[in-house]
């Protein structure tokens, strides 16, 4: 712990993690023990629980630009 209760990762640990100066990381507690996750790793695993779910060759963006599309000629 450094001064203001902030907490120094070593270099070695932000290596392995992939983190750089500004990324954003979660922090959890899970019986007593601190557990720190980069946010995009965390955003990939729940990216790849939805693409379990979808059809192969499906993309939601382009449904959901076609659906924005469809909407705005309603408008």
């Amino acid at each position: 712990m450094v001064s203001g209760g902030r907490l120094q990762v070593p270099a070695e640990i932000r290596r392995v993690l992939g983190l750089a100066d500004g990324d954003q990381v979660l922090l959890r507690v899970v019986d007593g023990e601190l557990h720190v996750r980069p946010v995009h790793s965390a955003l990939g695993r729940v990216q790849a629980r939805l693409r379990a779910h979808l059809p192969a060759g499906s993309s939601l963006s382009d449904e959901l630009i076609e659906d924005r599309r469809r909407a705005s000629e309603h408008e």
